[in-house]
C-alpha cells in the first residue's frame, strides 16, 4: 500500500512541472495545461483509493491523520479542482481580454496552474490534526485564493474583490493566530488530540480563558465559511472575482473551512461544561446566517451576487448539522449536505459561464429565453436550482431533510422553524432564474450558447447524479465516512 503523505506530494509536484512548462511553452494556446492538470489530478484521485488508511497508519503523527474522513474530504478536493479547471477552461477568452499580456496568451497559464496548488493545501488541511498545521495549510489556500481572486488585472470589479478578499482575510489570520495563542498558553498543546486529553484531565482548568480562545478561532473560521455576521465579504468578491474561481469558493472553500471546523470542535465538544455553550454559539450562528443568507438574496438580480448570499444561506443549514451534535447521523447529514451543495452549485456556475459568454453578462435576465436558445443548458439550470431550492426527487430535498431531522431529534424546534422559513424564500428567489429560462423572451440579438465537450459532460453527470440521488440518496449515504 502507499503512504498517505504521496498524494500531496504528487500534487505538488503537477503544479511545479505544470509551472515550468508554461514557463518554457512557446505556444499562445494555454488550455494545454488546464488539460495537462486535469490528467494528473484524475491520476492522483484513482491513486487515493489504494492509500494505506489502517488504524496504525492513522495515528502516526500527531500533526498529520489519515481517516476515513481526510480521505473523503481529498477526494472532494480533488475532484472540485478538476470541475474548476474545466470551467476555467470556458473561461478562457475572458481571462484574455482582462488580463494584460504582451504577447497572445501571456499571463493566463498561470490561471490554471493556481487552482493545483489550491489543491494541495485543500488535502492538507484534511489531514491537518495540529493547529500549526492548520494554520500553514490554510495559509497556502488563502494565499492562492488571493491571487486568483484579483487575476483579471483589467477588471476593476475583479481588482475590488481581491482587495476586500485579502483585507478581511488577513483579519480572520490575526483572529485565529490570537485563539490559538491562547488556547495554547491554557493547555501548552497545539495538537488536537493533546488538547482533548488535557481538557478530559483538567475540566475546570481556566474554562473562561480557554473558551475565549476557541472564541477567535471560531470568529475566523466564520469568515472562511461565511456564517454571519462574518459574511460582509461574500457578494462583492463573489461578483466581482473570476467565475470558476467564484466557483472554487463557494464549494471547495467552503467545504474545507467545515472540515476544519468539524475538526477544531471535537475536542471541546468532548467536555460535558463545553458542549451546551458551543451548542447554543452554533445554534445562534445558523440562525442567523439563514436568516440573512435567504433573505438577502430575495431582491438580488445578478445570478453570481444571488449564489453568493444563498451560499451563506447554505452555510446556516450546515452549521445547524454541527449544532445536532447529539444526534448519531448529525456528521454524516453534513457530510452529505456538502456532497449535495458540490453538485448543484458546480452545475449552476457549468450553465453560467456558457450563458454569460453569449450574452456578455451574467445578470439573471441574460437568462431570457434560455430554453429555446440552448434546451439542454436550460434543463442543466432547472435541475441545479431545483436541488439547491430542495425540490423534492433531487439531492438537495435529502440534504436539507436530513439536517432538520437531527436538529428536530435535539428539540432544536426554533431553528427548524426558521430553516422551513428560509426554504420557502429560497423557492421563490431560485424560480426567477427558471422563470428567465422558460417564461421570458431572448433578446432579438441574442447570440447561440457554445459549450466544450468536457463541460457539456460535466454538466450530464452533474444533472444525473442530482437526480439519481434524490431518488436513492443510501447510494451517497453507503459512501460516507
Amino acid at each position: 500500500m502507499i503512504s498517505p503523505i504521496v498524494l500531496e506530494v504528487c500534487v505538488v509536484c503537477l503544479g511545479i512541472f505544470l509551472l515550468m512548462a508554461e514557463s518554457f511553452s512557446v505556444k499562445s494556446n494555454k488550455v494545454v495545461l488546464a488539460h495537462g492538470a486535469i490528467f494528473g489530478l484524475l491520476c492522483v484521485f484513482i491513486l487515493s483509493f489504494f492509500i494505506d488508511a489502517s488504524p496504525a497508519q492513522m495515528q502516526s503523527s500527531g500533526f498529520y491523520v489519515v481517516d476515513d474522513l481526510a480521505m473523503f474530504f481529498k477526494r472532494f478536493a480533488i475532484l472540485s479542482t478538476i470541475v474548476t479547471l474545466i470551467l476555467a477552461v470556458d473561461y478562457l477568452p475572458v481571462v484574455q481580454r482582462l488580463v494584460p499580456s504582451e504577447k497572445p496568451g501571456a499571463g493566463t497559464g498561470e490561471f490554471f496552474v493556481l487552482p493545483v496548488f489550491t489543491c494541495a493545501g485543500l488535502m492538507w488541511m484534511a489531514s491537518a490534526a495540529d493547529f500549526i498545521v492548520i494554520f500553514c495549510a490554510l495559509e497556502l489556500v488563502t494565499i492562492s485564493l488571493y491571487i486568483q481572486v484579483a487575476y483579471m488585472r483589467r477588471s476593476l470589479a475583479s481588482l475590488e474583490a481581491g482587495t476586500k478578499f485579502l483585507i478581511l482575510g488577513a483579519l480572520s489570520t490575526g483572529f485565529f493566530v490570537y485563539g490559538i495563542t491562547w488556547i495554547f498558553g491554557m493547555t501548552g498543546q497545539t495538537g488536537l488530540a493533546e488538547i482533548q486529553r488535557n481538557l478530559t484531565i483538567n475540566t475546570e482548568a481556566n474554562q473562561m480563558a480557554i473558551l475565549f480562545g476557541l472564541g477567535m478561532v471560531l470568529v475566523a473560521l466564520g469568515f472562511k465559511i461565511a456564517a454571519a455576521p462574518f459574511q460582509f465579504w461574500v457578494p462583492d468578491v463573489y461578483q466581482g472575482a473570476p467565475t470558476p474561481i467564484t466557483a472554487y469558493l463557494a464549494v471547495a472553500s467552503k467545504a474545507a473551512g467545515f472540515l476544519i471546523l468539524i475538526r477544531v470542535l471535537e475536542p471541546f465538544l468532548t467536555v460535558v461544561a463545553f458542549q451546551p455553550k458551543l451548542i447554543l454559539v452554533l445554534a445562534l450562528l445558523s440562525g442567523m446566517t439563514l436568516i440573512y443568507g435567504n433573505l438577502a438574496a430575495i431582491p438580488q438580480i445578478n445570478f453570481k451576487r444571488l449564489l453568493g448570499y444563498s451560499s451563506i444561506g447554505h452555510a446556516g443549514y450546515l452549521l445547524a448539522g454541527l449544532a445536532a451534535v447529539g444526534d448519531a447521523f448529525a456528521g454524516r447529514a453534513v457530510v452529505f449536505y456538502l456532497c449535495g451543495y458540490f453538485l448543484m452549485t458546480f452545475l449552476a456556475f457549468l450553465v453560467l459561464i456558457p450563458v454569460a459568454k453569449a450574452t456578455g453578462g451574467d445578470d439573471i435576465s441574460h437568462f431570457n429565453g434560455l430554453a429555446r436558445r440552448s434546451p439542454f443548458l436550460a434543463l442543466g439550470m432547472l435541475i441545479a436550482a431545483a436541488s439547491l431550492a430542495g425540490v423534492p426527487f433531487t439531492v438537495g430535498f435529502f440534504g436539507k431533510f436530513f439536517i432538520f431531522e437531527s436538529i428536530i431529534n435535539q428539540h432544536f424546534y426554533g431553528l427548524a422553524a426558521i430553516g422551513v422559513v428560509t426554504v420557502a424564500s429560497g423557492f421563490y428567489y431560485y424560480f426567477k432564474v427558471i422563470r428567465a429560462m422558460y417564461w421570458m423572451p431572448p433578446a432579438e440579438d441574442a447570440a447561440p450558447v457554445n459549450i466544450s465537450f468536457l463541460a457539456k459532460l460535466a454538466v450530464a453527470i452533474c444533472a444525473v447524479l442530482i437526480v439519481v440521488l434524490g431518488c436513492y440518496p443510501q447510494l451517497l449515504i453507503q459512501a460516507l465516512p
